[in-house]
């Protein structure tokens, strides 16, 4: 078995996921803390998933900003998707990827047991090989009133990977949960206060 990440190594028996969530809430949104519970968070989904990588990607809707400062990966060799600083959203980007343009309107989220079977409808195969790597993924939409607020992507890498209702259910619980913090995120972060 892999060694597991010191986040996960630092949480104990007592750590699940509502706990976590719970903490995340308390934590202001731009503090250690919650950097610290937003990591073992996506730690903990990212075991209970069995799967190689969970990131999540926060967005202002009003000013199509969007960068991923957490990301959580099983094994070094996984690839990290992490933005340092805030980036203006490609406009072709719901062109070019059909999974983006379903989460921007609102529509539920999305599980793809297999990059290579999926149709055209669902996602562009080429972005996908480019971009991320990924075989299998959940592509999970927080949203609030209609609005897209984050993106959380849990994946897997080497084989095709069968979500079962029990994943699915556990995605639905965190974009209920981790939806508030998204909105707070971005609505308190400074860098945006000024580009409004």
């Amino acid at each position: 078995m892999p060694k597991p990440n010191s986040s996960i190594a630092d949480m104990t028996h007592d750590d699940t996921l509502e706990t976590l969530i719970h903490q995340l809430s308390k934590a202001p949104p731009h503090s250690q803390n919650s950097t610290q519970v937003m990591d073992n968070v996506l730690a903990k989904l990212g075991q209970q998933l069995q799967c190689d990588r969970v990131f999540l990607y926060l967005r202002s809707p009003d000013t199509q900003i969007g960068r991923v400062p957490f990301c959580w990966k099983e094994r070094p060799s996984v690839p990290t998707i992490y933005d340092p600083a805030w980036k203006p959203e490609d406009p072709a980007l719901a062109k070019d990827d059909p999974m983006f343009a379903a989460a921007l309107k609102a529509q539920p989220s999305i599980f793809v047991e297999d990059v290579e079977t999926a149709g055209p409808e669902v996602l562009n195969r080429e972005f996908e090989h480019q971009t991320f790597g990924h075989r299998a993924l959940i592509h999970a939409h927080l949203c609030s009133e209609q609005t897209l607020w984050g993106i959380l992507q849990a994946c897997v890498f080497e084989e095709p990977r069968v979500w079962s209702q029990s994943d699915r259910q556990l995605i639905e619980q965190a974009v209920t949960q981790l939806t508030p913090f998204a909105i707070d995120y971005v609505k308190s972060e400074p860098e945006l206060a000024t580009s409004r």
